[in-house]
């Protein structure tokens, strides 16, 4: 199989504009997530795409492979599928741009999750459980409820399952944005509108729920530091000089 890694990169971020241009110990953010994909030795390419001529620059003058997206897109894998409907590939990872921490044991994992016997898998994700009511209850953490095979049931940033029973035993799981697809599984999810549930929660892997497929969830340990605030940035920079 023919594996590749693609990192989607837009300039004008609506929380955090510019943040993958943000600094950390001397680098940018995306160039931090460009530099560790790549070290992972995991992906016959890892490929930048991205809508801005600066995050464009940024990668090409340290070394790296970087294309230009031409339309407006609503989500990380529409701007991917634009990018590689005519490349010859087999799976595509779609590693977020602003994850300076990404490693190569969540990945490889993730790719682990298309080596079935009957390839029924058409898209995998991330997963972590998780404790802290705090984070349980944040609509900024998109939680994921899994079937008794790891299939994904619901994404939400409501607090799902709801505990009407103090005493249940039910975990609670993160949803950790790194995504895998067969590439016509992509094209398809491209093609399609976007959905009521994904609308409403914008939550983007909810639009393969509502055409009937499932995203095999892959527990991890990862629990790297999206950049999406300012604050975020603040402790990524405590992390990263620990």
């Amino acid at each position: 199989m023919k594996c590749i890694a693609m990192i989607p990169a837009r300039y004008a971020a609506t929380r955090f504009p510019g943040k993958l241009m943000q600094t950390l110990g001397g680098k940018t953010i995306i160039r931090h997530t460009y530099e560790n994909t790549v070290a992972t030795r995991l992906f016959d390419e890892v490929i930048v795409v991205t809508d801005s001529d600066i995050i464009f620059q940024e990668i090409i003058e340290n070394g790296g492979y970087a294309v230009m997206s031409y339309k407006t897109h609503e989500s990380g894998s529409d701007r991917i599928a634009e990018a590689v409907a005519n490349l010859d590939v087999d799976i595509i990872i779609n590693v977020q741009g602003d994850e300076p921490f990404i490693n190569r044991d969540s990945l490889q994992n993730l790719l682990a999750a298309f080596n079935g016997p009957q390839n029924t898998v058409q898209v995998a994700s991330l997963m972590k459980l998780i404790t802290d009511p705090e984070l349980i209850n944040n609509p900024n953490c998109v939680k994921v409820v899994v079937d008794k095979n790891m299939n994904s049931l619901l994404f939400s940033r409501s607090v799902i399952p709801y505990p009407r029973d103090k005493e249940s035993s039910a975990g609670y799981y993160q949803h950790i944005g790194v995504y895998a697809f067969r590439k016509p599984a992509l094209m398809n999810f491209a093609k399609w509108e976007a959905t009521p549930l994904e609308t409403t929660e914008k939550i983007e892997c909810l639009r393969y729920l509502e055409h009937g497929i499932p995203l095999k969830m892959v527990i991890t340990s990862y629990m790297g530091i999206s950049i999406d605030t300012p604050s975020d940035l603040a402790k990524a920079k405590r992390t990263y000089n620990r």
